[in-house]
Parts: structure tokens; C-alpha cells; sequence
């Protein structure tokens, strides 16, 4: 009798916080997607090739085909809006976009703002292209030097507190690396896989990335917060977890000359379905 009460009572416990966890999920954001037949995605438009515009203005891009996918699974048309840095998160929250895949750090501090669910797409580091010139050896040749930022990047206080740079941030990268080819500033600093993306197109042949890189941090997707863990929230999960499994990531870093990255391989490799090795 007593086992039977204690089951009961935890069965009963059970319903009541499932009640009210599904009570708590509006689902505001999926609903309006799904009623109006459209997404509205906030992605990069200066971070060749995740997100850029091509000659015809267009934004193109490794992460606007993620969106595509997403739109196409979800059964709705896409929307594209060219975020930045410094508004992404902040776009999100207002409902300017409904979601953001934005080559954006997943950081504690982000988690608290916009729904991040995993598992993370991607990952880069911190790193430096600099003029080969100057010969740049270590981080400490940065100390007491002007460096070039882009305005709502995590690592430009990292590096002004390692290594005492002085950080002069852009709104854009465009602008960050023209004051780099003017020599306004010694280097610039940004992820390493958009670097290695730059010095690989053939118009950065007078530049390296000379340094070893730093603070390696997955990139994370978002929802509004108040839907990472309802319906919004559990599909783009499912999303990223079959982006990985089936390599859909690592043909769209063959599709866009991006390096092939040991993260995609080694995610590939630890959702990969068993029966079909």
C-alpha cells in the first residue's frame, strides 16, 4: 500500500509539472510562423562564405542554406535580414527575426538573452591576420598596439586584458580589414575560420595568420528565449543533431571552399546511426 501511494503520488507529481511546463510554453513565435507561411532568419552579410552578399546583392551563404533547410523542413517560406555582432541578439528579442543563425559564440552570458539549444552547428577560434611583414610571432607583440575589432565580438576585451591591446572596433568587417590594409592597425582580429576563409580567396596574399589560436568556442543558433525548451526550441535541436549525423555540414564546407573541420568530422562520427556502419 505504501509503494502504491509512493507511486501514485510520484505519477501525480509527474503530470502536475509536465501541466505546467507545457502551460508555460506559448509557442508564440512557431505559431506565427507557421500561420503567416513564413521565416524570418537573421543572418550575416560581411562573414564570407557563412553569410555574405553576392554581386547580385543577394545574401548567400553556408548559413542561409542551413536556413533554407530549416525553412524547407518546417514547410514555410524564408525571409533572410542581414544582422551584426552588435544587434543580432537584440533583434531576436525585439521580433525583428524569429530566429538567428549568425556564426554566434555560445557563451554563458548569451544563454541568459536567447534561447541556445544544442547540439552547437559549428566552432572557431580567436586569431590575428596581420601584414606578413611585420612578422608577428606571439600574442604579446600585440601589447600596447592598435588592433582592429568588430564591435560586439567576445574576444576584443579577452585580448585587451591577455595581452594588453588597444581595440579599435568597427560596426563592420568590411571597415575593420580596409584600416587593416591602410595599416591603421597592426592586425586584425577576428575568428580564425573566417581568416582562413579570407587568406585562401586570393585577395589576402600579403597577409598571414601567424598566431597559434586561442579560446576555440562552438557557435550556437538561437530561438527566442521563451521557446528554447518548447516546440521551437526541440526542433531545431533536432535540426542541428541531424545536420551532424547525416554530414549535411561537412558538404556545405566542401560546397562553400570552406577547410574541412575536425569538429563536423568528429560530431559526424558520434551521431552517425550504427546499423548503416
Amino acid at each position: 500500500m505504501k509503494r502504491m501511494l509512493a507511486a501514485t503520488t510520484a505519477v501525480a507529481m509527474f503530470m502536475s509539472s509536465t501541466a505546467a511546463f507545457a502551460a508555460a510554453c506559448t509557442n508564440e513565435t512557431w505559431n506565427r510562423v507557421m500561420e503567416r507561411g513564413k521565416i524570418v532568419v537573421g543572418v550575416k552579410a560581411d562573414y564570407k562564405p557563412w553569410g555574405y552578399r553576392d554581386t547580385n546583392g543577394d545574401i548567400v551563404g553556408m548559413e542561409v542554406d542551413m536556413a533554407k533547410d530549416v525553412a524547407d523542413k518546417m514547410g514555410v517560406d524564408l525571409e533572410v535580414v542581414a544582422v551584426q555582432s552588435s544587434n543580432r541578439m537584440q533583434f531576436l528579442e525585439q521580433g525583428k527575426i524569429d530566429l538567428m543563425i549568425a556564426t554566434m559564440s555560445d557563451r554563458k552570458d548569451r544563454r541568459e538573452i536567447v534561447g541556445i539549444v544544442g547540439p552547437n552547428y559549428y566552432t572557431s577560434g580567436t586569431n590575428i591576420m596581420s601584414a606578413k611583414q611585420l612578422g608577428l610571432k606571439s600574442w604579446e607583440d600585440l601589447r600596447d598596439k592598435p588592433v582592429c575589432g568588430k564591435q560586439g565580438a567576445f574576444y576584443n576585451q579577452i585580448v585587451e586584458e591577455r595581452y594588453g591591446a588597444k581595440i579599435v572596433a568597427f560596426t563592420g568587417n568590411a571597415e575593420a580589414k580596409q584600416a587593416l590594409r591602410d595599416r591603421k592597425c597592426i592586425a586584425w582580429v577576428y575568428d580564425d575560420s573566417s581568416i582562413g576563409s579570407d587568406l585562401a580567396s586570393g585577395n589576402w596574399d600579403e597577409f598571414e595568420m601567424p598566431l597559434q589560436s586561442e579560446d576555440d568556442n562552438p557557435w550556437a543558433l538561437a530561438v527566442p528565449l521563451a521557446e528554447k525548451n518548447c516546440v521551437f526550441g526541440q526542433f531545431m535541436s533536432g535540426m542541428q543533431y541531424n545536420w551532424h549525423q547525416s554530414g549535411a555540414l561537412i558538404e556545405l564546407e566542401k560546397k562553400w571552399g570552406i577547410q574541412p573541420t575536425a569538429y563536423l568530422k568528429d560530431k559526424n562520427e558520434k551521431y552517425s546511426d550504427w546499423l548503416t556502419e
